[in-house]
């Protein structure tokens, strides 16, 4: 299935990931995240929290389609990174539905909430889906690399991007990830556009210089 989409789809999923990623970053960026209740009722916090999860959604999408440019050069350590980066993004993106969409509500119905200590099992659970997420994607940049397939500037930027985003959650930490995707979904649409007929899905950095 990956094969079959990935030519088509994967440059220009990955620069629209990567601008909606930067894009509600820089929204949610001047906003007080400590300040819980009154950030989390501003009308346009809740619109880059909105536009921030879809991001989430369309960036497992991403790292599915770019996987499937290296996958048998990547070998079993892009295996590896690509599953727990997977696990990861699907935890932020649980967490961020959560707070789009459940946040607002308890910020009117329990503002109280905000005030007390998290308990064990939610500090254990919110530590765990960022390492997920941040080793993970540090993994598939470092897998990347290895693999050749990419630019290697472009795969350190993953590297950089995933370290980063154990904190993805707070503005600005998100981007680096975000400006990884675009830089890499632009590379992917020049190497489709140069790439000889037939030999777009082999195509490596060297048929771009």
């Amino acid at each position: 299935m990956l094969q079959s989409i990935r030519l088509p789809v994967a440059g220009p999923l990955a620069l629209l990931t990567g601008s909606l990623l930067v894009v509600a970053q820089l929204v949610m960026w001047p906003f007080d995240t400590q300040d819980h209740v009154a950030t989390s009722q501003d009308v346009v916090f809740q619109l880059a929290g909105a536009l921030y999860f879809i991001a989430f959604c369309l960036l497992l999408l991403t790292l599915l389609t770019a996987y499937a440019w290296e996958a048998q050069e990547a070998g079993r350590l892009g295996v590896a990174g690509v599953t727990v980066a997977v696990l990861g993004t699907m935890a932020l993106c649980g967490d961020l539905w959560f707070e789009t969409f459940a946040v607002p509500w308890l910020a009117d119905e329990a503002p109280a909430a905000f005030d007390t200590e998290p308990t064990v099992l939610l500090a254990v659970g919110a530590i765990a889906s960022y390492l997920l997420f941040a080793v993970g994607w540090g993994l598939f940049g470092v897998a990347s690399l290895r693999a050749a397939v990419f630019p290697k500037a472009v795969s350190a930027a993953i590297i950089v991007g995933g370290v980063a985003g154990y904190s993805a959650l707070l503005a600005p930490f998100g981007i680096p990830l975000g400006l990884a995707m675009m830089w890499l979904g632009g590379w992917m649409v020049r190497a489709r556009r140069r790439a000889p007929a037939g030999r777009a899905a082999e195509v490596t950095p060297q048929d771009l210089v």
